[in-house]
């Protein structure tokens, strides 16, 4: 019975740590986006907002958006963990509909089990699969019938730019994909690509903010800004950007450094895929 009470007590200490811990990084994040940096109307930092992304990317998509406009609401996405946290589930409940990917069986058969009424209306695609070059094209393609889409979200840890490279079958409008923020402008740093790569949480992974610039200019985008914890950095198709991004549109600009303390804050209360089974829409 004693080392029960200790144990609950133990319990609410850390419960209260983490209340106090979430409040100092949502602290740290309002007064980093204050910085004189980011006061250009243009700059998306300020609009960053977390509602089932993993950081604050919910807030910048929502706003690219709401710049340039959407046409069929249609997105992409693979690397999506658990399917309560990534850039997409937000979107499902504003008209979106679209495919994810993930490498987890799993996961995949969770969310297939969670989110049964979701997929089942057409709204949401999900496949188990490990994404190669040899085979991203035909993963995508065998659910998307579309030749654009609005949004393309790429998180898978290392083979990054070389499978968004490799994709021919779908032009997509916005890209949101990961960057390694070790490597500040001006270096161009990018991993082979390997078939078998697996992340083991070090540095060797992705590529930087300047080698993702220059080769996404290839083909046809411009970087328009990255979150603020250094993460995932944000593309738009250079035809759709006009004068409504702050420019110039460079690593040098845009680039922000890893700010990993502040990825652990909630965004209020506990995710739960009832959320979207159970709403209205």
């Amino acid at each position: 019975m004693k080392l029960f009470r200790k144990f609950k007590k133990l319990f609410g200490i850390y419960r209260q740590l983490t209340k106090i811990e979430n409040v100092l990084v949502h602290q740290s994040i309002e007064l980093i986006k204050n910085n004189e940096r980011y006061k250009d109307s243009k700059n998306l930092i300020p609009f960053g907002n977390k509602i089932y992304s993993q950081n604050e990317e919910d807030g910048i998509i929502q706003e690219i958006f709401k710049r340039i406009g959407t046409t069929n609401k249609v997105f992409v996405e693979f690397g999506i963990g658990n399917g309560l946290e990534n850039n997409t589930y937000a979107l499902l409940f504003d008209g979106w509909t679209g495919l994810w990917i993930e490498g987890s069986k799993s996961a995949t058969e969770n969310i297939s089990k969670a989110l049964n009424k979701t997929i089942n209306s057409g709204k949401l695609i999900v496949k188990n699969a490990f994404i190669y070059k040899s085979n991203i094209n035909e993963l995508i393609s065998t659910s998307i019938k579309h030749d654009e889409i609005d949004l393309l979200s790429i998180d898978i840890d290392g083979n990054d730019i070389h499978i968004f490279n490799e994709i021919e079958c779908v032009n997509a409008r916005v890209v949101v994909i990961e960057y390694n923020p070790k490597f500040a402008p001006p270096i161009k740093y990018c991993k082979k690509y390997k078939d078998d790569h697996i992340w083991n949480r070090d540095d060797n992974f992705g590529a930087s903010l300047k080698f993702l610039e220059l080769e996404f200019e290839k083909s046809g985008y411009s970087l328009v800004g990255c979150n603020i914890t250094g993460s995932n950095a944000f593309f738009v198709r250079s035809d759709l950007t006009d004068d409504k991004f702050q420019k110039p549109y460079t690593a040098e600009l845009h680039y922000e450094p890893s700010r990993r303390h502040l990825t652990s804050y909630s965004s209020g209360h506990k995710s739960s895929f009832k959320t979207l089974e159970e709403s209205i829409n």
